[in-house]
């Protein structure tokens, strides 16, 4: 039931913003990726080391508006909205158990597809992560090999992602609960603060930072 960082989460409003803020941010743009026909998305990718990807996910224009909420709380995005770091996703092996251990609801099990990938997430009816969006999606695979071996490598990688919460001992009961192990720590702020994330990225020019716009 362990579970570890499969990838993080950059949204935008359009594809070419949320390109652009990663190329500033970490000196390389996302590249491939594809449609979510159920969600009404799409996404570019980039490799962040072996089995560690980054997602920059946008509403898709040319897709028909879905019969329930975007996943990521893209339904709230406006073209002048900045991109940021919004949410990552903890890989399982057994989603089922994962999701039931978990001490906070993280949302219903879906199918999801892009292309010919296949596997399945936790999803809010809300579309929102739990935790003001620190919280992570649950994610199993169903294909044997995993996405990253489809992407270049351009000598990223995560060496830490900070959260800052409100209430930090109740996400971290969580990552506990659905037995987490990773480059992850968690950061008190005053109440009423905003909740937001900090990925610390080594690329071939240095550590980088990706958080906001």
């Amino acid at each position: 039931m362990s579970s570890c960082i499969d990838h993080l989460i950059v949204t935008a409003p359009s594809l070419e913003a949320g390109n652009a803020f990663v190329q500033q941010s970490l000196g390389v743009a996302p590249a491939g990726g594809g449609k979510h026909p159920r969600m009404g998305t799409h996404n570019r990718l980039l490799r962040l080391g072996e089995g560690l990807f980054l997602e920059v996910i946008a509403v898709d224009p040319d897709a028909p508006v879905p019969g329930r909420p975007r996943w990521f709380g893209l339904d709230h995005m406006r073209q002048d909205t900045l991109p940021r770091l919004a949410g990552w996703v903890a890989r399982t092996e057994r989603i089922e158990s994962s999701a039931a251990a978990s001490t906070d609801d993280l949302g219903a099990i879906e199918a999801m597809t892009r292309g010919a990938l296949t596997w399945r997430i936790t999803i809010p009816t809300d579309g929102e992560l739990p935790l003001a969006g620190v919280a992570p999606a649950l994610i199993e695979w169903d294909t044997d090999a995993h996405p990253t071996v489809l992407l270049p490598d351009h000598g990223l990688s995560l060496v830490e992602l900070q959260i800052f919460h409100t209430e930090p001992e109740r996400l971290a009961r969580l990552l506990q609960s659905i037995d987490f192990a990773g480059p992850v720590s968690i950061l008190p702020l005053n109440a009423g603060a905003t909740a937001f994330m900090i990925a610390h990225i080594a690329t071939r020019s240095g550590i980088r930072q990706l958080k906001i716009a």
